[in-house]
């Protein structure tokens, strides 16, 4: 169990008070809204960072684990009344079996080649959906009107929204720094700096990378289900579509993948572009926002490929062989040497 350092607890008191005063500052609900879609992608952008940013596995595949989760709790609301806390839960479980029925064929799979068979899974799964009439296809599923009530989850104001969604992502943040500080973290970083060094260490990479998908559909389907709740309307353009796990993939990116707060960040930062310029330029915001994502993305690779997180993290000079100074930076302990280091200390 790691320990929980005063700085920790500081940085989550910080955390609660800015969820509960940020809706305050403005009852526009164009406003609230831009800051429950921030929320959201944080909580995607933190389950991608599980396998992405830990492990190593870059997926594009998130997409059909989020579709998972906001079809199954949909059907189990449309067809049997069943509350959609509790399809959260079965979609994440769901989601979890899946991606560990995916993550064992694929876990010979490498670099690029992992990349594509995700796209190809993602991509199979939208039109799975786009042409199986039980769940209407392509036209889409209209999620009845229930009371205005917690046990359905729907709600007339945004603040419910905000709190649901804003305690999930504590949720996964919590979860991501027990990970990080774990044994499995170790393990994870190692498969991530040299799978082949990992696998000579005694490190079951099958089962590590199975348990990293597993962890990462399940928030992943989680935010499936809160997002059908929170527009009360699904299909498979809005829940399945390629384009949702690029945009995952970038809001870890953008903010620091491989860290605990870089996809939070990378979602404060991308949410309010992308959803300012669809409600300034209507339909063609959203080509503009593509463009400005570009942008950004080219001048981090360029100036600091750790992300926005790794310009507010320190650097220190090292005496290296021969007494000349090197200069490292310093990133949560992530580097190759502090895995093998962990993962032979915690075996």
């Amino acid at each position: 169990m790691p320990k929980i350092s005063r700085k920790t607890v500081v940085t989550v008191l910080l955390y609660v008070g800015a969820v509960v005063i940020a809706p305050l500052f403005s009852k526009a609900p164009f406003y609230r809204h831009v800051l429950i879609m921030v929320g959201l992608y944080g909580l995607l952008g933190v389950a991608w960072n599980i396998m992405g940013g830990y492990t190593g596995l870059y997926s594009f595949g998130q997409s059909a684990f989020f579709g998972i989760g906001a079809y199954t709790s949909t059907m189990m609301l449309v067809k049997a009344g069943v509350s959609p806390w509790i399809g959260m839960l079965c979609g994440g479980i769901l989601a979890a079996i899946v991606a560990a029925g995916v993550a064992y064929p694929t876990s010979r799979l490498r670099g690029p080649y992992f990349t594509i068979a995700s796209q190809a899974f993602a991509r199979t799964f939208q039109i799975l959906m786009t042409n199986w009439d039980y769940v209407e296809g392509a036209i889409g599923i209209p999620l009845p009107l229930m009371p205005d009530t917690w046990r359905f989850m729907q709600f007339k104001d945004k603040i419910p929204y905000h709190i649901i969604i804003f305690g999930l992502l504590g949720i996964a943040i919590l979860v991501c720094y027990y990970i990080a500080n774990s044994r499995t973290g170790y393990y994870f970083r190692a498969i991530r700096d040299s799978e082949q060094v990992a696998s000579a260490l005694g490190i079951n990479t099958v089962r590590q990378r199975i348990i990293a998908a597993m962890l990462s559909a399940f928030f992943t389907a989680i935010a499936g289900t809160f997002y059908a709740q929170y527009v009360l309307y699904i299909d498979p353009e809005s829940v399945t579509h390629h384009a949702l796990s690029i945009e995952i993939v970038m809001v870890a990116a953008v903010g620091g993948a491989g860290t605990i707060w870089g996809p939070v960040l990378g979602a404060a930062i991308l949410m309010p572009i992308s959803q300012y310029a669809r409600a300034a330029l209507g339909g063609a915001g959203r080509g503009i926002d593509l463009i400005i994502y570009g942008v950004i993305i080219m001048v981090i690779a360029l100036v600091r490929p750790t992300g926005i997180l790794g310009f507010f993290q320190r650097e220190r000079t090292i005496e290296g062989e021969g007494g000349d100074d090197v200069d490292t930076t310093i990133t949560a302990g992530t580097g190759s040497d502090d895995a093998v280091r962990g993962a032979l200390g915690q075996s």
